[in-house]
């Protein structure tokens, strides 16, 4: 096939290297992006009068032609021998409409067609992605609200600390998130801009409308330094770090969930859907969908992190090592699109032991700090009261009983501050409910501070709902 380079060059490239070299078993992806940016480069060039109008129609219905008949058959990129998605688009166009096809490169690089393609291509990614995050987001809130009140121990340090509620600890990670999609939004905001006219690096020679231009294929601008344009990809490195930190929060939750799912804690059943058996041990259900989650974050950062390296000595404008950041973005978004949506489907099979988790939470000491907190009622200094909670907690431990079953001698004799209290209201002021009440300022956990966080998060996935 010919190449779109080879008037300069007397011998043949080297068919091994042409293999290395050749980047259309993945640039192919673009190929959509590619057809409607060559569109509109069709319809600029006959605003500069570089076409005329007939010449400019005669592009853009062929093209669109195309358009439709590779999205039918991806199968006509698959057996193309041409080194990437431009010479398959401009040969595929010269079957068309002939040596017209040959004035559509005018003024045009390759450096700002890719560049302008791999943009178009991921502000659909990054819709791709939010709408995964919404949806995964919808699931969890769903399921908050089914357990608002339902109490299970919080951990520090994997100990066991203070008892909160499920849907509190489910909400954490609609927060965590939630900053991803705002992540994403921030991302397309910085680059929602057409480097198309640019050139190779110095601008294009011919009167092209670049504002015009930017607003025909949907972005918000033109970019405004052509050196920069064509080989800027921190936008491509940007959102590889979302797809990280996606992949990271994801990992977060699933080391939770294979935790809260195990004997050891029985708090929560998953799904036979989402899991797996044992090929030797008939009574294992192991949670392969969320090992899988959490194993695939670290692909994702080490995708970012070769991506960086690959950047970092790179002079201006355009090298051929920026040929590397499309299997690596294509690579990071593709985790994030499937793990996300395996996550959501984790989430809405899952059911919470509500016996075994209000069970939970009422040992261990988890109300030790509330003891703290009704001695300071009564007139303890905080850092007092927190002594003689934790003496308290020794001699529970002594006796093998929860703070609230120590007996009236030895409450008597280690917290004397609160004899007025009848044992049942002893017992009643260190309950679970008590405790997860008593935190009911904003961020806290109490029943009806989560009910109360659930209706607006609704109100929110709603609306990023209407905006998609």
């Amino acid at each position: 096939m010919t190449k779109l380079w080879g008037g300069r060059f007397e011998g043949a490239i080297d068919p091994r290297f042409d293999a290395f070299h050749r980047s259309l078993p993945f640039d192919r992806r673009l190929v959509v992006e590619d057809i409607e940016g060559s569109a509109a480069w069709a319809r600029a060039l006959s605003k500069a009068g570089v076409l005329s109008a007939a010449e400019a129609q005669s592009l853009v219905s062929a093209l669109a032609e195309m358009q439709k008949e590779v999205v039918a058959d991806p199968a006509l990129l698959e057996h193309s021998q041409a080194e990437d998605v431009h010479a398959f688009v401009e040969a595929r166009l010269a079957t068309r409409v002939g040596d017209l096809a040959k004035k559509l490169h005018t003024g045009r690089s390759r450096n700002d067609q890719v560049a302008t393609d791999l943009r178009l291509w991921m502000k659909r990614a990054c819709s791709d992605i939010e709408r995964g995050l919404t949806d995964l987001c919808s699931a969890l809130v769903t399921l908050a609200e089914a357990n608002a009140s339902l109490p299970m121990p919080g951990y520090t340090h994997l100990q066991r600390a203070q008892a909160i509620t499920v849907g509190h600890a489910l909400l954490a990670y609609v927060e965590m998130f939630a900053r991803d999609s705002a992540r994403l939004t921030d991302c397309v905001a910085r680059f929602d801009a057409c480097p198309l006219g640019s050139g190779a690096l110095a601008g294009t020679a011919y009167k092209i409308d670049r504002e015009l231009l930017a607003l025909d294929l949907g972005f918000a601008r033109a970019t405004r330094n052509s050196l920069d344009a064509v080989s800027d990809r921190d936008h491509v490195a940007e959102l590889m770090f979302v797809c990280a930190l996606v992949g990271v929060h994801l990992s977060r939750w699933a080391e939770d969930w294979i935790f809260f799912a195990s004997n050891e804690a029985g708090f929560l059943e998953l799904s036979d859907a989402v899991a797996t058996g044992s090929s030797l041990m008939p009574q294992k259900k192991n949670p392969d969908s969320l090992e899988l989650l959490r194993g695939k974050s670290g692909r994702s950062i080490g995708r970012l992190t070769g991506f960086l390296a690959t950047l970092k000595g790179l002079p201006l404008a355009y090298d051929k090592d920026l040929q590397e950041d499309k299997e690596a973005l294509f690579d990071a978004v593709d985790t994030a699109r499937g793990s996300l949506e395996v996550a959501a489907i984790v989430v809405r099979n899952a059911r919470f032991r509500s016996e075994r988790c209000r069970s939970e939470a009422s040992k261990g000491y988890l109300n030790a700090t509330d003891l703290a907190d009704v001695l300071v009622e009564n007139g303890v200094a905080f850092r007092d009261a927190h002594e003689k909670a934790g003496v308290a907690v020794r001699a529970a431990i002594e006796r093998g009983v929860e703070l609230e079953q120590l007996s009236d001698a030895d409450r008597a004799r280690l917290l004397p501050e609160l004899a007025q209290l009848s044992r049942a209201e002893f017992t009643r002021t260190l309950s679970v409910d008590a405790s997860l009440a008593r935190r009911a300022a904003t961020g806290g956990t109490s029943p009806a501070r989560v009910q109360a966080e659930v209706q607006s998060w609704k109100k929110m996935i709603h609306t990023w709902n209407s905006r998609s």
